[in-house]
């Protein structure tokens, strides 16, 4: 058995690893309508998909729940895509409607961290293939997934505030450029990997 930071390591290289780029492009999406100042709803954001990611791992570990690779592949940059539309289309909510819009973000993302977990759940069975327990490769991969995505947003939310702060780029100009960005580039990723 692989000890915990291996594990956290595999996590950590699993996002940050730009040949991945298509978890990096769903952070750049995500992150694409918020400003620093909302970092704790980004933080909650990142957790959530995270959770969704974690609990796919779960199921693939102890229920041998599995869907095909091909239709994975389609599905992922879907999420990206859906994720920029979503950011272009939302309008902005009043104070106290935010917090319901919120829980939808949540509940979207998490969904999201669920299809995005398969990409990665075979490898992660063949890793704990014989192992009696997976509760240390699962905790530790997902420790290192956590702070890969931190590292990332801090990346994203970083060239955000120049751009917006810095450059006086107005935040809806902003967010149109880089969702649509994400939604060209995710566009593209369906097209090569349609399973029809």
């Amino acid at each position: 058995m692989h000890p915990f930071p291996f594990y956290l390591q595999l996590g950590f290289e699993h996002i940050s690893n730009l040949a991945g780029y298509d978890h990096i492009l769903f952070l750049i999406a995500l992150c694409a309508v918020y400003k620093l100042q909302q970092w704790r709803q980004i933080l909650v954001l990142v957790t959530a998909f995270t959770i969704g990611h974690s609990v796919t791992l779960a199921l693939v570990a102890f229920a041998d729940v599995s869907i095909p690779s091909n239709i994975i592949k389609f599905l992922i940059p879907l999420t990206i895509f859906l994720t920029a539309i979503h950011n272009v289309v939302s309008t902005d909510l009043t104070e106290s409607q935010a917090p319901k819009k919120m829980w939808r973000n949540y509940a979207m993302t998490l969904f999201f961290g669920f299809i995005h977990g398969m990409d990665f759940s075979n490898y992660f069975k063949a890793l704990l293939f014989g192992d009696s327990s997976v509760v240390i490769p699962l905790m530790g991969f997902n420790v290192g997934i956590e702070l890969g995505q931190l590292l990332v947003v801090l990346v994203i939310v970083g060239i955000a505030f120049l751009f917006l702060n810095g450059l006086r780029v107005k935040h809806r100009d902003w967010n149109v450029f880089i969702s649509g960005a994400a939604a060209g580039m995710s566009l593209l990723s369906m097209m090569e990997n349609k399973f029809w």
